[in-house]
């Protein structure tokens, strides 16, 4: 007859915790909202950095004809150095 005294007061006192774990919850997501995702002054000076307002993303910029790639691959000066060794080294 103790032993299940025991066993009901631990039951009880588990559904106690889980009661009050729920109201805890309830208590936190019943909070309104309205302050979240909301941006400050400062943040709406700088939305002009942000990644979608770099040149490289917008639509004129986004593609390249292989024409294009080429001539600007011929115009650095690493292709330049690198045409040059190769043209003056002996492999063979």
């Amino acid at each position: 007859m103790n032993n299940n005294i025991e066993t009901i007061k631990a039951e009880l006192l588990k559904i106690d915790e889980e009661l009050k774990f729920n109201a805890a919850v309830k208590r936190v997501y019943s909070r309104p909202k309205n302050h979240y995702n909301k941006l400050t002054a400062s943040m709406k000076k700088a939305a002009h950095q942000t990644p979608s307002s770099l040149e490289c993303f917008k639509e004129k910029n986004m593609y390249y004809s292989d024409k294009q790639v080429n001539e600007w691959i011929k115009g650095t000066e690493m292709f330049e150095n690198f045409h040059h060794s190769n043209n003056n080294c002996d492999w063979d």
